[in-house]
């Protein structure tokens, strides 16, 4: 845990989320600022800044990043109108809160090129 990080604060529940999801390594919430109709954040329990602290020990956890994913978009009702999983890597890609977190959006077209 960092504490002066964010996301950190809100895995131990020193700041309240309107979670959607808990294990023992992940957790899920409903974004404060939403960009589309669903926009869940899912987010690793350890800290990792950004992508390129991932390492290969952590592939179990980022693998089942896609399966919680995956589960809440069935549960939302997306896998039939589509969603996106996004991750932002870096400040020039969009990251501002920097512990590793993946966007669940959906409930809207998309377009592309995204950003």
């Amino acid at each position: 845990m960092n504490n002066d990080c964010l996301f950190c604060e809100i895995s131990a529940g020193s700041i309240p989320s309107d979670k959607v999801y808990e294990s023992d390594t992940l957790f899920a919430f409903n974004d404060i600022n939403p960009q589309a109709p669903t926009h869940i954040l899912i987010v690793p329990r350890a800290h990792h800044a950004t992508l390129l602290d991932v390492e290969e020990t952590d592939h179990e956890v980022m693998g089942s990043i896609i399966t919680v994913g995956n589960q809440l978009a069935k549960e939302r009702g997306l896998d039939k109108s589509g969603y996106r999983l996004v991750v932002n890597c870096g400040e020039g890609a969009g990251q501002s809160v920097f512990h590793i977190h993946f966007h669940l959006l959906g409930g809207r077209p998309m377009q592309w090129p995204p950003g």
